[in-house]
């Protein structure tokens, strides 16, 4: 039998008035944790019990979190269990009072009745927490004595339950204001932040650590869509975890990740482990694989469209749940407007290279500042070499022009001969490497008439044709040793004999040099007169190698752009930042000739009035020494860009295009570095 209540009496009534009174004190609190454990004192007012226990209801993950007292100390820190292992949801589901006289005739609930009896619990009384329609959970009390709940007890409890309940249900309301307020104020920050800031680079960072303030991610990225290579670009947030799994940038196809989902139905997406399972990517298995269980997909949808996805993920299940979507979709909203704005300033930036494009009368002034129009550049080093030209023009020393090939020295050759004093005479060239040594003596010198076999004339030399004027011989260091002393005698005493003649010419020429090989070297390699070094070198002026000035490749290439565009009738208007970018950071082997030649050929691609370059000749090999190395990048590059179209060849979207070469072109080069379909499909 049920014994009769203990709490008939008066005593018993001024503890229940006083458990009314110090309840509406509680119900100020705002803070549950200090809410659970006075209320748990309070109940010690009008029932006996060894363990009081609170079990909040989560009606979205179908559990208990738990609070367990043992007098008047916490028992355990807080713990969600599920419903079939909690005692007291027994009480919930029928919303009634639950009593189990002697818990070692109980079978059901083992995880905490287990706990209970492990603590001396012999009896147990539980009671549903409900305000008007919202079930909260329940509240048990467990005491060590057998039988110890009786009817009158009962009662009682009900009546307190429904207190109880109020006084949650408050706190909880509370709990839940200041949680959304917390949401907002991360919101008005997110918002601040991309407003005021577009530069993604420090805007991704920031929003990450303002979503952490109100989720518990352990990854987050933005995947952006790119819509030529039909595939999204993952870029890590401020994440060790994204940047282990992302590093810099990594590129997946629509259907190797949930952002793929997300994007294509432009919703968001909740991913479980079994879900995460089923798309079956590499990506996904090394995400698994790091202890990822749960992932947020929300698609990033701007008035252009879906631009891409807001991607958040955690090593709980079930870490983001449908009441967190508006507050996502809100960060993600937010999101989407900072890359739009991006996005036209990326625009604005295209602008106004095209601007300056246009506007070439202000690099002319900068060019003509020393009178040396065809010279293109504004850096020191160039500067520097200008400075040098205009000073040595004024006279008639002989200049030694030093550089790699492709650097311009004839062009600083000419600049010198138009601003001196000898600008209305003649400027000869002559390249000393580009004829036979057999000819080189009768092209400098000039030949009589039967001077050898085939000299069926009379023929005048550069030297006479440079009279008053200027005399240029470019690759100097290839002139013979045999021819080297007729030289130094002009150098020396301004006259020379014609090949097979013997009448002295006396010649009144300005003489400037060029070369590209190391003449000290020469020297001492005994194939290079010291006399006649000591002769040219009067002047010696240093062309500096392109990657040593490379701020001056936007000049030159916007330069060369509008030469061959306007010599083949061609309008183009724009040149991408990201082939100006891979321009200045190419090594440039060949200098200024290679970049005219390479501008040259990209004109020639250019269908439309964007430049299109052929980037994939920025990879190719251009030293025998490096060549695997290079080989295996330009392999890499050719591999990626096929990933990226899908592996589609031919077309205006197809790789080809894109690496600015011909199908056939690019065909070969597949066969040659042994690329096969698997190898990009994979």
């Amino acid at each position: 039998m049920v014994r009769e209540s203990h709490f008939e009496s008066g005593d018993d009534l001024h503890r229940y008035e006083a458990l009314l009174r110090t309840a509406d004190l509680v119900v100020h609190r705002r803070d549950l944790p200090e809410l659970l454990p006075e209320l748990a004192r309070c109940l010690h007012e009008v029932a006996s019990f060894e363990i009081a226990n609170f079990s909040l209801y989560d009606a979205e993950r179908k559990a208990m979190r738990l609070h367990f007292w043992e007098g008047n100390e916490l028992l355990m820190s807080p713990a969600e269990w599920p419903l079939e292992d909690v005692a007291c949801s027994a009480a919930m589901e029928k919303q009634e009072a639950v009593v189990w006289p002697d818990l070692h005739r109980e079978s059901r609930f083992q995880r905490s009745i287990t706990l209970l009896r492990d603590r001396g619990i012999r009896s147990y009384c539980a009671l549903p927490l409900t305000s008007g329609q919202r079930r909260l959970g329940a509240f048990g009390l467990g005491s060590s004595s057998i039988n110890a709940y009786g009817a009158g007890d009962v009662r009682l409890l009900r009546r307190v339950a429904g207190l109880v309940a109020l006084v949650l249900e408050n706190a909880l309301t509370r709990a839940a204001f200041q949680r959304e307020k917390e949401r907002l104020e991360a919101l008005l920050q997110v918002s601040t932040t991309l407003v005021s800031n577009l530069d993604l680079q420090t805007v991704f960072p920031e929003l990450s650590r303002f979503i952490g303030s109100v989720f518990r991610q352990d990854y987050a990225s933005v995947a952006i869509h790119d819509e030529a290579a039909r595939c999204l670009r993952l870029y890590p947030l401020d994440s060790a975890l994204a940047a282990e799994l992302i590093g810099a940038e990594t590129t997946l196809s629509m259907k190797e990740s949930g952002a793929g989902e997300a994007f294509e139905e432009s919703a968001p997406k909740i991913f479980s482990p079994a879900d995460l399972a089923r798309i079956r990517s590499t990506f996904v298995e090394r995400m698994l694989a790091l202890g990822i269980h749960t992932l947020c997909c929300l698609p990033l949808i701007s008035p252009q469209g879906t631009i891409g996805t807001l991607n958040l993920a955690s090593k709980e299940v079930g870490a983001f749940l449908p009441q967190d979507m508006s507050f996502l979709k809100q960060v993600a909203t937010q999101v989407a407007m900072a890359l739009n704005t991006a996005r036209a300033k990326h625009e604005i930036a295209e602008l106004t290279d095209r601007l300056k494009t246009e506007k070439l009368y202000l690099e002319d002034e900068i060019r003509s500042e020393l009178n040396f129009e065809e010279i293109i550049g504004e850096s020191h080093a160039l500067k520097r070499v200008l400075t040098q030209t205009n000073t040595v023009a004024q006279t008639d020393a002989t200049v030694l022009i030093l550089g790699e090939t492709g650097t311009g020295k004839e062009l600083i050759a000419r600049a010198i001969h138009r601003v001196s004093a000898r600008k209305g005479a003649a400027f000869i060239k002559l390249n000393c490497a580009a004829i036979p040594t057999g000819l080189l003596e009768s092209e400098l010198f000039g030949h009589e008439k039967g001077a050898f076999t085939g000299a069926v004339s009379q023929k005048i030399g550069r030297l006479e044709l440079a009279h008053k004027g200027t005399l240029f011989l470019d690759e100097v260091g290839d002139i013979p040793l045999e021819l080297q002393p007729k030289l130094l005698r002009v150098l020396q005493d301004q006259e020379f004999e014609r090949l097979g003649g013997t009448r002295t010419i006396k010649v009144n020429v300005r003489l400037i040099a060029a070369t590209n090989r190391d003449l000290a070297k020469s020297m001492a390699a005994h194939t290079f007169r010291s006399d006649l070094y000591y002769r040219l070198h009067v002047f010696p002026i240093h062309m500096p190698p392109l990657r040593d000035h490379s701020s001056d490749i936007p000049l030159l290439v916007r330069y060369f752009v509008q030469k061959f565009a306007r010599r083949m009738n061609k309008q183009i208007e724009t040149i991408p930042t990201d082939a100006m970018n891979a321009l200045i950071h190419w090594r440039w082997p060949g200098n200024v000739r290679e970049l005219e030649n390479f501008i040259e050929r990209s004109v020639i691609l250019s269908d439309a009035s964007v430049l299109t370059i052929p980037m994939a000749e920025l990879y190719l090999p251009s030293d025998s020494s490096c060549g695997s190395v290079l080989e295996s990048l330009e392999r890499e590059y050719i591999l990626r860009v096929l990933r990226e179209t899908g592996g589609v060849i031919a077309g205006t979207h197809g790789a080809a295009a894109r690496l600015g070469l011909k199908r056939t072109t690019l065909q070969s080069r597949i066969q040659k570095l042994g690329i096969t379909r698997q190898d990009y499909e994979n």
